[in-house]
């Protein structure tokens, strides 16, 4: 098996590459985007505007309550529909943005309100109005409690992209598939793709650990 492991990398180790990086940047782009919508959504389920609270919630129920795998192919095969000859990528990025905002605006939300509430009502006391309360007190110390949690994010992320070989965009696992519809192993090459998602997620999980560690030292 480890002589075919070897072959294999040297045959297709450019397959194997392009699906790490295409896995990489799908993941990063996704929540990147992810976490610029989820701060929309956030806000917009703090606001205290009772429908904007409400379409806010009921946007996170759904796309927390279906499978990834369900939304991949609902805007698959959804969008097409609106914007013609639109790339399967852009498509499935769509859909991984959008997953990924539901998620980071929990996290975002949950990050402001663990900051003391008093603070605000401090700064308000003081004459400070509500956007700049925010923006200059809660959000920066929320930031500790998010970053690490939004880490992990990603992490999910690249493991969720796997879901994408469905639609054979590129990724690690349509990578795993080429090469196998090509030498007929099955094996050999799952398990290549296996130690390359561990080597990203190990990687990022010890990064964003180091970063958790790094934050709570400059509480102190």
């Amino acid at each position: 098996m480890i002589q075919n492991i070897i072959l294999i990398l040297q045959k297709y180790g450019l397959i194997f590459a392009q699906g790490l990086w295409n896995t990489v940047w799908l993941s990063l782009v996704s929540v990147l985007l992810g976490t610029i919508l989820g701060v929309l959504i956030a806000l917009g389920k703090m606001s205290g505007v009772k429908a904007l609270c409400k379409v806010t919630g009921i946007y996170i129920e759904i796309i927390r309550g279906t499978p990834m795998l369900l939304q991949l192919y609902f805007f698959w095969l959804a969008l097409p529909s609106l914007i013609p000859d639109i790339p399967d990528i852009v498509c499935i990025l769509i859909a991984l943005v959008i997953n990924a905002s539901a998620y980071i605006a929990e996290i975002i939300r949950a990050g402001i309100q663990a900051v003391d509430a008093g603070q605000t009502e401090a700064a308000l006391s003081l004459g400070m109005d509500r956007r700049n309360v925010m923006t200059k007190i809660i959000f920066p110390q929320a930031v500790k409690n998010i970053l690490p949690a939004i880490g992990n994010e990603v992490i999910v992320m690249i493991k969720n992209t796997s879901l994408a070989s469905t639609f054979f965009i590129g990724e690690l696992m349509t990578a795993y598939k080429k090469v196998q519809s090509s030498t007929f192993l099955a094996l050999e090459p799952l398990t290549i793709s296996g130690i390359l998602y561990l080597f990203l997620t190990i990687t990022l999980s010890r990064a964003t650990h180091h970063l958790e560690v790094r934050l709570k030292a400059n509480e102190r």
